[in-house]
């Protein structure tokens, strides 16, 4: 059934893909080379391995057997985030159903559209009635009644780190399983001997696709001072080119945020900056184009800050990065690892050996190398790609543990 829920999703691709723009503000050429086939590949991977779960036989002492048995749980909660709904719908249900568990999913208020279709889908595809349930509603109605529910053994959410928490005091009645991936505040370090080309292309990349609306987008910008005035003069030029648009426009390749609260709440942090006395390079506005004036649409912005100020700890989840430099290793891992967050990093070097040192000592479930998040094509596990993937802006087809789990 997954894999014929894959071949529905192929099938159904460009619609697909236009819901999820309208829904959510993602370009549409990212929804078509990103969003849809990632939620294909997903599922197909899930339903190829459904029927390899296997257990284990554990050597004991003389004349006994001892072997593992994997059962699925049984229904499984799942309460997901607006800012990639339809691969969520991939990630949170493909793992779950393939176990042989059964699943309440609960989209964002903001963005069901796509989670509804898939559930359409999944009928088409011969689910039996009740083996998903996609319920839309708010999270402190129908979000708190899942992970409290009795008869739920598992709730898995993505979202902050404040819902996380009443999420988990939720789940105590029957101490149920409780999987959270929460916020992030990803450090993007760049050494003075990285290819700058690739390195800027992937760093721009790394904060400015989704219009920054990721848990592992790279935020905080860590250079070497012997090339941050270099790098950053192509950056800044390079974010300034972005082209701002309307999310169904093919050449749109930054849209407006998914809620106009949202573009507000990242504003509001571009004030933050200020009056902490950051220097704001570009953007840390909405557009000029009085055509964009009503959407929730911010430009691209990057700001130099001190590593220890509000901008650069907090999430502010948009297009807005923050700029650091460093003098050594030991003080590039001592910037990155200086916030409450471990979801995700990256680092960009010629060096193989400071690249494997960098990778270990950086607090981060997960670590790119001359690659930036999310670039990949291939399934949501996999966490490093060819720097080539990274070469363009514009022509590529982009969650979190809390420290100090490394398990991503």
């Amino acid at each position: 059934m997954l894999l014929r829920l894959a071949d529905l999703i192929e099938h159904r691709a460009d619609e697909l893909a236009d819901l999820e723009s309208r829904d959510t503000g993602h370009p549409i050429r990212d929804a078509r080379a990103l969003d849809v086939p990632r939620t294909a590949a997903t599922f197909r991977y899930f339903g190829g391995i459904a029927d390899k779960v296997q257990g284990s036989v554990v050597p004991v002492e003389s004349g006994f057997l001892n072997y593992v048995v994997r059962e699925p749980l049984g229904v499984v909660g799942q309460i997901v985030p607006w800012n990639f709904p339809l691969m969520f719908c991939s990630w949170k249900t493909g793992p779950a159903l393939a176990a042989g568990n059964t699943v309440v999913l609960k989209p964002a208020e903001l963005t069901p559209l796509s989670s509804l279709r898939v559930a359409e889908l999944m009928a088409e595809a011969g689910f039996p009635p009740g083996s998903v349930n996609v319920v839309p509603g708010f999270g402190p109605t129908a979000g708190h009644r899942l992970a409290e529910h009795p008869d739920v053994a598992k709730v898995a959410f993505t979202g902050s780190t404040a819902t996380g928490r009443r999420i988990v005091e939720a789940s105590v009645g029957n101490v149920k399983r409780v999987q959270l991936e929460l916020g992030g505040k990803g450090a993007n370090v760049v050494f003075a001997d990285a290819d700058l080309d690739a390195a800027r292309n992937g760093s721009a990349f790394a904060i400015f696709h989704n219009q920054g609306q990721a848990c592992i987008a790279g935020s905080r910008l860590l250079l070497h001072e012997d090339i941050a005035d270099e790098f950053l003069t192509g950056f800044v030029e390079l974010a300034r080119s972005i082209r701002i648009g309307h999310p169904l426009d093919p050449a749109t390749e930054m849209g407006p945020l998914t809620s106009p609260m949202h573009r507000d709440r990242v504003l509001g942090y571009v004030k933050v900056a200020l009056d902490e006395g950051a220097e704001i390079l570009t953007g840390g506005r909405a557009p000029d184009d009085e055509r964009l004036a009503a959407g929730g649409y911010v430009e691209p912005t990057v700001v130099r800050a001190d590593w220890r100020s509000r901008v650069a700890q907090e999430e502010v989840f948009g297009p807005f990065v923050t700029v650091t430099t460093f003098r050594t290793d030991d003080e590039a891992i001592g910037i990155a690892n200086g916030t409450e967050y471990g979801l995700g990093a990256g680092l960009w070097t010629r060096d193989l050996s400071r690249a494997h040192r960098m990778a270990s000592a950086l607090r981060s479930g997960m670590v790119w190398i001359t690659a930036t998040s999310g670039s990949t094509r291939v399934h949501p596990s996999a966490v490093s790609v060819d720097p080539a993937t990274a070469a363009t802006w514009g022509s590529r087809p982009c969650t979190s543990t809390r420290r100090p789990n490394r398990s991503g």
